[in-house]
Parts: structure tokens; C-alpha cells; sequence
């Protein structure tokens, strides 16, 4: 998958958020959760549809003072597992 022009927002039949009791951001779904890691919660806060995955990787390079080819590498190989898993789909 060609990620640099998607524009991700999560799929309608899950819900993300932070959850207290795991304390991480969790991707819920009728069958159960999905606990993420900090950079998968980071990344999915900002698939709104409206920014492409470049535009996703270099705020979070900016917010996290962090390198954005590592960053870009990370965020791209992300939104492209968690679109094959259904967790995020083109914006409308």
C-alpha cells in the first residue's frame, strides 16, 4: 500500500481512546480491545481524515524533537498494518 497520500480516520466499527484501567490508548471493537503502544496511540490521535500520513509523521517529528525519517518510516509502517487489520480506512 501506496501510504504517502492517505488521508486515515478510523474505521466506524471502532472506537479509540484512552483508557485509565490499561493505562495506554485502546482501540475498541465488539469482540473485545486492543491495547497500543504510546506511538500507535500518537499516530491514530492524529488519522482525522483531513491529514495524509507525511503530514502525520512530521507533526509528530516536530512535537517529539525526533528524527522524521525514523518517524516517517514508523508512522508510514503503522497506518499501513492498521489498514490491512480494518482499524483504519480512506477519508470519505
Amino acid at each position: 500500500m501506496d501510504t504517502a497520500n492517505f488521508r486515515p480516520q478510523l474505521d466506524p466499527r471502532f472506537m479509540f481512546r484512552w483508557e485509565p484501567s490499561q493505562e495506554a490508548f485502546i482501540i475498541l471493537y465488539p469482540e473485545g480491545l486492543i491495547k497500543l503502544n504510546p506511538s500507535a496511540g500518537e499516530i491514530l490521535k492524529r488519522c482525522d481524515g483531513v491529514r495524509s500520513v507525511d503530514e502525520i509523521a512530521a507533526d509528530l517529528a516536530a512535537t517529539f524533537a525526533a528524527d522524521p525519517a525514523d518517524v516517517a518510516a514508523g508512522t508510514h509502517s503503522f497506518v499501513a498494518l492498521a489498514h490491512e487489520k480494518g482499524w483504519l480506512r480512506p477519508a470519505a
